[in-house]
């Protein structure tokens, strides 16, 4: 596991030169917000990474319901109990294992490790423009129907989820990257997860942290770019 640590958000990364999975601890005065729960293995290292801030996680805030985000969450609130669980109202129904549409969306198959075995119900359901202490969730749909990305409001560092990735080369979720091409592989919809990174670059972040890659400093250069060949990509495969 690597820590690496910006303003009061630290990322720590699980196998991060192989297949790098991110989750990420936010520091608050009454305690931490964690940023998704990894895969199952990840729980030791993310307890021991919060003991050594002297403070309890209080908080877990979940991007969305793949397997590598929520892979750790029960053995968390048995670890954890009174830290309360968030997520968005869409991505709770996935979290409990269903991949359903609903009424109204893009009728493209959601991809992607949807849990099946997860036991832990959400005690918050987000919607866009909540804050959770510092942090502000931003809606971004695609990568799931319910992503959500959420920006420090002290610092302007975004936690962006699988909404861009980073690992292989930085890119909208569903813009296919060979060195690293499995955020792409399980994307739900490429033109929701488009408009949603604009929205994001629109924040104009200090930092970008995402679940797959290291954290990057004054990415907006780097966001717009991708968006760009994002843009063309999609638009070559209509």
């Amino acid at each position: 596991m690597k820590k690496t640590t910006v303003h009061q958000v630290t990322q720590l990364s699980f196998m991060p030169r192989l297949f790098p999975v991110n989750v990420y601890l936010v520091e608050e005065k009454d305690g931490l917000t964690l940023i998704d729960a990894g895969l199952p293995f990840s729980l030791k290292g993310i307890l021991k990474a919060a003991e050594s801030f002297g403070k309890p996680i209080t908080r877990i805030l979940l991007t969305h319901a793949h397997g590598d985000h929520v892979g750790a969450l029960d053995g968390l609130k048995e670890a954890i109990p009174t830290a309360k669980v968030y997520i968005s109202r869409r991505d709770q129904k996935l979290l409990a294992g269903s991949r359903a549409l609903e009424e109204g969306e893009p009728q493209t198959p959601i991809k992607g490790d949807v849990p099946k075995k997860i036991s832990t119900k959400p005690d918050h359901l987000l919607q866009d423009g909540d804050r959770i202490g510092s942090l502000l969730a931003v809606a971004t749909p695609g990568h799931t129907p319910g992503h959500m990305a959420f920006l420090d409001m002290r610092s302007q560092v975004l936690i962006a989820g699988d909404a861009f990735q980073i690992r292989g080369g930085i890119a909208v979720s569903g813009h296919m990257q060979p060195l690293f091409p499995f955020p792409a592989m399980a994307t739900w919809n490429r033109d929701a997860a488009l408009a949603s990174a604009r929205r994001l670059a629109e924040l104009q972040p200090s930092w970008l942290a995402v679940g797959h890659g290291r954290m990057l400093e004054k990415p907006l250069e780097a966001m717009s770019r991708a968006i760009q060949r994002a843009e063309v990509a999609f638009q070559e495969v209509k």
